[in-house]
């Protein structure tokens, strides 16, 4: 079976692959405190959870944006995998043509989406818009050629909440649920007004923006991360939520990869 493990700026996800089926798969923080041993645990127990064992595990690849934590995974898949991953980067093939005037610059996570997304949904014969909601908030243009184009980057709605607590003296931490109304009579409810509608009115505006450059006002927009379905529900441009993605990502970079 192929384990895959994303690392991202705020959490990591992980998945076990069985072929093309994915088994189960797990998020956790990307603590970059932790030790390879406390990772190694821990994938222990939740492939256990799943009613498997580390040596049902034969390959392993892993995409980090964050450097600190992609040391002590790679030392934890070598001491309780006895495997060494494999990890994305330059030199792999993914079958995609960058055009990005520096390829190198193009975060995993982001090649990853792009991989799956031209795989899935590139028969539509539409361009495509992958937004990826996480700590940072993604948006990238991919034609159904296999052309990557490059896209955008804003910060993640969680943390600008975070920043508009952290900055104020009287303003409290709040959840993120879709507002029912703008004029609210009440601090937190002003608050969620103004985050969410306000990002629902970015994701809108990206979006068109990008779908004029495309020339393409029918181009499929695709959702994944950890905050899609509560995005998704504010706004009408998006197509897909997929939630997967980027594990799925991962599973064909490694089937394009694997006899190196």
């Amino acid at each position: 079976m192929l384990l895959v493990i994303d690392v991202g700026n705020t959490n990591t996800v992980a998945g076990i692959f069985d072929g093309k089926k994915l088994i189960d798969n797990w998020r956790f923080s990307s603590d970059r405190s932790k030790t390879a041993d406390e990772f190694g645990m821990f994938m222990t127990s939740m492939l256990r959870f799943a009613g498997l064992e580390r040596s049902d595990v034969s390959d392993i690849i892993i995409s980090s944006v964050v450097p600190p934590v992609l040391v002590p995974l790679c030392h934890m898949c070598e001491r309780y995998f006895n495997n060494k991953p494999l990890v994305v980067g330059q030199g792999l093939k993914i079958g995609l043509k960058l055009r990005y005037e520096n390829p190198k610059e193009i975060g995993a996570d982001r090649i990853v989406n792009a991989v799956a997304a031209y795989e899935k949904y590139a028969s539509r014969k539409k361009p495509m818009i992958i937004i990826d909601f996480g700590t940072a908030t993604t948006f990238c243009a991919l034609l159904p050629t296999g052309e990557y184009l490059g896209g955008a980057i804003c910060p993640g709605i969680g943390i600008s909440s975070e920043a508009l607590f952290q900055r104020t003296a009287k303003l409290p931490r709040i959840e993120l649920l879709k507002p029912k109304k703008a004029i609210c009579g009440n601090t937190i409810d002003a608050m969620r007004a103004g985050i969410m509608f306000g990002y629902y009115g970015l994701i809108k505006e990206i979006v068109a923006q990008m779908k004029k450059e495309l020339d393409s006002p029918d181009a499929l927009v695709i959702a994944t991360g950890g905050f899609a379905n509560t995005m998704t529900s504010g706004t009408n441009c998006i197509d897909i939520v997929d939630p997967m993605l980027t594990l799925e990502g991962l599973r064909l970079i490694f089937e394009k990869n694997k006899k190196k």
